[in-house]
């Protein structure tokens, strides 16, 4: 009786090329654009989900209909895609600073500009605590912080500055790997006003500490 001959292991299942990741605009006039998101370590764009709640509470504080932002004046100060200074532009912000320090990401972000139209965006590379710092006290109405999680360093100066830089009503929304403290954001000028958790990331609206947080 002839011996069962064993059946050749099969090759592995090619792999499926990855596709680019991408972010999406979620209100505006862009809104439905995706973004490219570059392969870079530490590069985490903020969840559509986490996106959409910030926004919908940043028209709020706006008192503005339809999620928009009239006027607003916003720092991004670690913008990696940009996806949250554009989706401030595309609600109507009139001023909007993307500060990036990777050079590829700076051209990405110049290619986004581009594509957009967005004149109301600048993009400067370099340091965001630095850009924050030169900002005039008392003028923008939003800085967005969500600096890699492991520059943990940055965290602090990052939010002391866009306390500085905060007009009356304004706001910072933080982005960290763990929630901050009343008492540790007291210290620097800020208070909680909102928060969400979504996975790995804890999601901070934060005001004037003396503007309460009611």
């Amino acid at each position: 009786m002839p011996k069962k001959v064993a059946a050749p292991p099969r090759p592995p299942a090619p792999k499926r090329p990855a596709r680019p990741s991408e972010v999406r605009i979620i209100g505006g006039q862009w809104k439905r654009t995706r973004l490219a998101v570059a392969d870079k370590p530490g590069l985490r764009p903020t969840p559509d989900r986490v996106r959409e709640t910030l926004f919908n509470w940043l028209a709020s504080l706006a008192g503005a209909g339809g999620g928009e932002l009239p006027g607003w004046h916003c720092v991004d100060a670690f913008a990696g895609t940009g996806a949250l200074g554009l989706e401030a532009a595309s609600r109507g912000a009139a001023n909007v600073l993307l500060c990036e320090q990777d050079a590829a990401l700076v051209a990405q972000l110049q290619a986004a500009k581009t594509k957009l139209s967005a004149e109301t965006v600048r993009i400067e590379r370099g340091n965001g605590v630095t850009a924050l710092e030169r900002t005039t006290a008392g003028s923008l109405h939003a800085v967005f912080l969500d600096p890699p999680f492991e520059s943990t360093a940055l965290y602090e100066p990052a939010l002391r500055a866009a306390a500085r830089a905060l007009r009356p009503g304004g706001a910072v929304y933080l982005e960290a790997s763990r929630p901050w403290t009343d008492e540790e954001l007291a210290a620097l000028g800020l208070a909680s006003f909102r928060y969400l958790k979504a996975g790995a990331v804890h999601a901070h609206l934060l005001r004037p500490a003396s503007e309460g947080t009611a």
